[in-house]
């Protein structure tokens, strides 16, 4: 990734602080960081800055259009181009049955999830196509590949995700563009902790169901991330990569 300009949302903490991290290491110039979380984001961009790239962070949420555009602007009046962008922001919503989840419910998932992964494709991919190149990762999940019960806003949200990421594949396949998706397992960051509650009985549930017998890191997740976007991967677009521990191949 040497001498790459990335952008990652959702940096503040978990998979997104892992990968801005690992997309330093890997020799990038500059790494842009998106979070609402401001402490947690200025933090990660100073571990960014010791792992050797440039950091810049930016106050965005994903859910409002005037905030992502001024953020990839914003990458582009300090960097001059757009090389990767990874679409990482996300909530899990409130645990119900679906019957049980409100509109409020529904939409502020949604909103983040799904509508954030798109206005930031729609501000990224411009960009990428004036350039002739780029590399863009959204953040799927298993959930995006097979169904949970009480987490309905979700799941919907994560399967949008791969078809958007299909889409924006198959538009900017020939002007030198490429977009995939992650779709990690169950991965320990703080989101797992608040679905477990602190509960130790609860987090050994979800390391039965992985069948290499642990939760994954978000640094294994971040390493798939840089690999898709790497030149390594330049032979594949609007894939999905699953990296959960064969989860999903039960």
């Amino acid at each position: 990734m040497s001498g790459e300009i990335v952008l990652v949302t959702g940096a503040a903490s978990g998979i997104g602080r892992a990968t801005a991290i690992a997309f330093a290491a890997a020799g990038a110039k500059a790494v842009v960081l998106a979070d609402v979380d401001e402490t947690g984001g200025n933090e990660a961009a100073r571990q960014v800055a010791r792992a050797g790239a440039q950091a810049e962070f930016v106050r965005t949420d994903v859910s409002k259009p005037a905030e992502v555009d001024r953020l990839v602007q914003r990458t582009v009046q300090l960097f001059g181009r757009l090389d990767v962008a990874v679409n990482n922001a996300g909530i899990e919503g409130r645990s119900a049955r679906l019957v049980d989840q409100t509109e409020a419910d529904w939409d502020s998932v949604l909103d983040v999830n799904a509508k954030g992964v798109f206005l930031c494709m729609r501000a990224e991919l411009p960009q990428m196509v004036s350039q002739g190149s780029g590399a863009v990762v959204n953040m799927a999940s298993i959930a995006g590949v097979v169904g949970f019960t009480w987490a309905a806003p979700y799941v919907a949200s994560k399967h949008a995700i791969i078809g958007l990421t299909k889409t924006a594949a198959l538009e900017v396949s020939k002007k030198g563009v490429r977009v995939n998706a992650v779709a990690p397992g169950i991965v320990k960051t703080a989101m797992i902790d608040r679905v477990t509650k602190g509960d130790a009985r609860a987090e050994a549930g979800m390391v039965e169901l992985e069948p290499v017998g642990r939760l994954g890191t978000p640094d294994e997740i971040a390493n798939a991330v840089v690999w898709l976007a790497s030149d390594r991967s330049r032979f594949v677009t609007g894939e999905t990569l699953v990296v959960d521990g064969g989860y999903v191949a039960r």
